[in-house]
């Protein structure tokens, strides 16, 4: 799969980071969690919520596994007391998963690994995450591959079901989160019935239903 990111991926070495946003409370994952955000992402959603997280102006810093160890361990006590963590975010942060899988082995191994993704990776970056990550939530946006293409410009839906499938065989159905939005001009209510029962057919159990506020 070819992917046009806004960035090609680094190495294992360095992350693109775009953000940081420490001290987050039942937001993502449990407990205590740092956004970790990606810049560059495959996708160009109609109504993405990060547009600078992608695109020929985004800004972002490049940082190694140990700089950004030292961002984040000052909350480690928020962590370890709450089960909380690192989510990875974006942008797309599975085009960074070498690094994730690097970051991981430095981190203390209390800690939580979360990612958000839209699986609109090469399905080697979904084995080496699958290994580094305690929980995904997938962004799925809809199943059909019209309303797929229509709303993020890539015809790529075959490519996340694909990816989905390998991994819920690799970690299983409950370590897994898919998102299922209604998407206000785009799909409808029976649209999200159709995908959530072509989603449950491949195992998926967790859903995260909601509307799109635009």
């Amino acid at each position: 799969m070819n992917v046009d990111n806004g960035i090609s991926p680094v190495s294992a070495r360095s992350f693109p980071l775009w953000q940081l946003s420490r001290l987050r409370m039942a937001t993502d994952g449990h407990g205590v969690t740092a956004l970790v955000a990606s810049f560059g992402c495959p996708l160009n959603c109609k109504y993405c919520i990060n547009p600078q997280s992608h695109g020929a102006d985004g800004k972002f810093r490049l940082v190694t596994p140990e700089e950004l160890l030292k961002l984040v361990e000052i909350d480690n006590l928020y962590y370890l007391a709450t089960g909380g963590g690192i989510m990875f975010g974006g942008g797309e942060p599975l085009l960074h998963a070498d690094f994730i899988a690097e970051f991981r082995k430095i981190a203390p191994p209390e800690w939580h690994f979360y990612a958000e993704t839209s699986l609109c990776v090469p399905e080697g970056n979904v084995l080496t995450a699958a290994g580094a990550i305690d929980h995904f939530y997938v962004d799925v946006k809809d199943t059909d591959a019209g309303v797929f293409e229509r709303y993020t410009g890539v015809n790529a839906s075959s490519t996340v079901i694909d990816n989905l499938s390998a991994l819920l065989a690799l970690n299983g159905p409950e370590r897994i989160t898919v998102r299922l939005p209604l998407i206000p001009e785009f799909n409808t209510p029976a649209s999200v019935v159709r995908s959530r029962a072509r989603l449950e057919d491949l195992g998926v159990v967790n859903f995260d239903l909601f509307t799109y506020k635009i």
